[in-house]
C-alpha cells in the first residue's frame, strides 16, 4: 500500500496528503530503504532518458560525431526549451545532417516562462527544438545515423533505434524485457513500465564508478546540470547545490529518480496520485533523510522543501511538507 508522504496543511490541521512509495537500491538491487510497495509499477516517462542515452556512448557514436559534454547532457534532460539548450540540439543535429524537421516529438511552448515570453513578444512560435523531449529524440536520431538505420518512422515500436532502447533499459535495470510494460510517452515514443525498485537498481548503476561509459554520461552530466532541467528547476537547482555528488532526474506524474554518486546508490520516488506540488518536498527530505543533502545546501533548496501556501490576499496560511521517514 502506499504511504503518506507529503501533507498540505492549512493552519495548524492536515487539508489534504500525498502517498506514494519510496526505493533506495544499489547496483545489485539489494534494497537499503523503502518506503509502500518497491515492487509498484513506475512509468519511467523521462526518467529513462539517461538510460536510452547510454548506448550513444557504447555503440561508438558520440566518438564518431566528436560529441561535447553538453551536447551528451542535453540528451539527458527534460528541457527548458532555453537558447543554450535549442544551441546544443542544432549542433547535435547538425552533425547527422539532419534538422528540426527531423524530430518527430510535437510542439510545445517552452517550460522556461522568460524564454516563452520573449518568443511571445518577438512574434516567434515555437518549434520541436523548444520541446522538453527534443535532446531525446536528437539522440534517437543519432544513433539511426551511426547504424544506417532510417529517420522516418523511428518513433515506432519495432523500429530497431526503440528496440535498442527497449533492451538497454531492459539490461540496466536487470528486467526481462519481456516484462517490460510498454505504452506511449507525451513525444510519441515508447515508455516503459519498472517495478520501482528496478528503477532504483537502474540508476545506483548511473553511479558505478567501474563503467566508462557511465562515467563519461554522468560527468557530462553532472559538469553541466543546466542540461538537465534548465533554470528555476529542481533537478538543476539540486545538481548545482550538491556538485557532483548527485544527478537527479524528473519523471512525470510524480516521478523522481537520483543517483546518488558517492554511495553508489539510486532512489525512485513516485507520487501515488501524480502531483507535481507534493514531489519536490518528497525528493529533498528524501535526500536530507539519506544525509546527502545538509547545511548550507539544504537552506539553498528550502523553496523546494516546505512550500508555503498563500491566500489571495498574499498571507501565508499553510504548507506543503514531506511527513514520512524511510524505513531499513
Amino acid at each position: 500500500m502506499p504511504e503518506p508522504l507529503v501533507e498540505v496543511t492549512r493552519g495548524d490541521l492536515t487539508e489534504s496528503i500525498h502517498r506514494g512509495h519510496i526505493v533506495v537500491a544499489d547496483a545489485t538491487g539489494r534494497i537499503i530503504y523503502q518506503l509502500g510497495d518497491p515492487s509498484f509499477s513506475f512509468c519511467l516517462r523521462s526518467c529513462a532518458k539517461p538510460l536510452q542515452a547510454l548506448p550513444l556512448i557504447s555503440s561508438g557514436a558520440a566518438d564518431k560525431y566528436l560529441l561535447t559534454p553538453p551536447e551528451l547532457a542535453v540528451m539527458c534532460g527534460s528541457l527548458n526549451g532555453q537558447d543554450f539548450q535549442v544551441e546544443a540540439i542544432q549542433s547535435v543535429l547538425g552533425k547527422i545532417g539532419a534538422s528540426e524537421r527531423d524530430l518527430q516529438c510535437g510542439v510545445h511552448q517552452p517550460s522556461h516562462r522568460s524564454t516563452a515570453k520573449k518568443l511571445q513578444e518577438e512574434g516567434t512560435k515555437p518549434s520541436t527544438l523548444h520541446n522538453n523531449c527534443a535532446g531525446k529524440h536528437a539522440a534517437m536520431l543519432m544513433l539511426c545515423a551511426y547504424y544506417d538505420w532510417p529517420f522516418e518512422n523511428y518513433l515506432q515500436r519495432e523500429h530497431p533505434v526503440q528496440v535498442l532502447m527497449g533492451e538497454t533499459v531492459s539490461s540496466l535495470s536487470g528486467v526481462p524485457r519481456e516484462h517490460i510494460g510498454v505504452g506511449i510517452d507525451g513525444c510519441g515514443v515508447p515508455v516503459f513500465f519498472l517495478p520501482l525498485a528496478s528503477l532504483a537498481r537502474a540508476y545506483a548503476g548511473l553511479a558505478s564508478a567501474s563503467d566508462p561509459a557511465m562515467c563519461r554520461l554522468m560527468d557530462a552530466a553532472l559538469s553541466h546540470p543546466e542540461m538537465i532541467a534548465g533554470d528555476e528547476r529542481i533537478c538543476t537547482d539540486i545538481m548545482r547545490a550538491l556538485g557532483k555528488k548527485v544527478f537527479a532526474k524528473t519523471g512525470a506524474e510524480g516521478g523522481y529518480a537520483l543517483s546518488l554518486m558517492e554511495k553508489g546508490w539510486g532512489v525512485a520516488i513516485k507520487i501515488e496520485d501524480g502531483s507535481s506540488r507534493a514531489l519536490s518536498p518528497a525528493v529533498i527530505e528524501t535526500l536530507s533523510q539519506l544525509g546527502t543533502v545538509t547545511g548550507d545546501a539544504l537552506l539553498r533548496l528550502q523553496p523546494y522543501h516546505r512550500t508555503p501556501i498563500y491566500n489571495h490576499r498574499k498571507e501565508i496560511v499553510g504548507e506543503v511538507k514531506a511527513c514520512f521517514r524511510l524505513l531499513v
